[in-house]
């Protein structure tokens, strides 16, 4: 099941579990739209893996299944 990380681990933009801005690769590493677009060119940093659309939960699931809240944030931001 996806983790549905709260944030970008470049620029640590909120990123809720109904989030349209929120990409991940295949190791579910997170990032907002506009740093995987515009500073990693819709490649992860991390594994090198294609950022796409993460899928969101259904809120009627959430309860039963929530969405991460531990922020995964890289020190230096991606460059």
């Amino acid at each position: 099941m996806l983790q549905l990380r709260p944030s970008c681990e470049c620029c640590d933009k909120d990123l809720p579990p109904d989030s349209t801005q929120a990409r991940i690769c295949s190791f579910e590493c997170t990032f907002c739209a506009s740093c995987a677009e515009k500073v990693l060119a819709g490649k992860c940093p991390n594994c090198g893996g294609e950022l796409v659309v993460r899928p969101r939960r259904p809120a009627s699931k959430l309860t039963k299944f929530p969405a991460s809240t531990e922020r995964v944030v890289k020190q230096h931001g991606c460059q």
